[in-house]
């Protein structure tokens, strides 16, 4: 197993640490229902990464054809998944803001912006649809280099 197989398990596992200790639980409120979708979502498609680093440091070729074939069974929906889980951020943003309001000193709302931003105004999403339409290897570090900083952006989140 790759060491990213272990830290998307751990963020899984602070986020419902966190959501578990909430004062509200087990009542949860639909804005943390929607980020906590959103999580899994984006944790399901940043696996793919997990997969791919095992492939590269596997040594056996019978692990890399069966690494290698279950992520040819995804690929198709790795799109679509990254894009239902902005979707879904969007919602759980605009929530929280209509519930809460907007305050740049609550640091919760600003990582959760910062997060936002890098999905898609930075470009996660745009990055990885642009390289259906022409890949390069300029598209494909961008794309990952942007997933790494919002896999730790929203480590900042959960944890604040």
């Amino acid at each position: 197993m790759n060491k990213w197989f272990y830290f998307n398990f751990l963020l899984l596992i602070v986020a419902a640490w966190k959501i578990s200790t909430n004062y509200a639980f087990p009542q949860l409120h639909i804005h943390i229902l929607f980020g906590m979708v959103a999580l899994i979502l984006i944790l399901f498609n940043w696996t793919r990464h997990a997969v791919f680093s095992t492939i590269r440091s596997s040594t056996t070729r019978s692990k890399k054809i069966k690494y290698a074939n279950l992520s040819k069974r995804i690929l198709p929906f790795h799109r679509w998944i990254g894009t239902t889980a902005l979707l879904l951020i969007v919602i759980h943003a605009t929530l929280v803001i209509n519930q809460f309001g907007f305050d740049w000193k609550n640091m919760k709302i600003v990582s959760g912006l910062l997060t936002g931003s890098v999905l898609v105004g930075v470009g996660v999403v745009i990055s990885g649809w642009m390289r259906r339409i022409k890949p390069s290897w300029r598209k494909r570090i961008t794309h990952l280099r942007l997933g790494l900083m919002m896999f730790f952006l929203i480590l900042l989140h959960i944890i604040l």
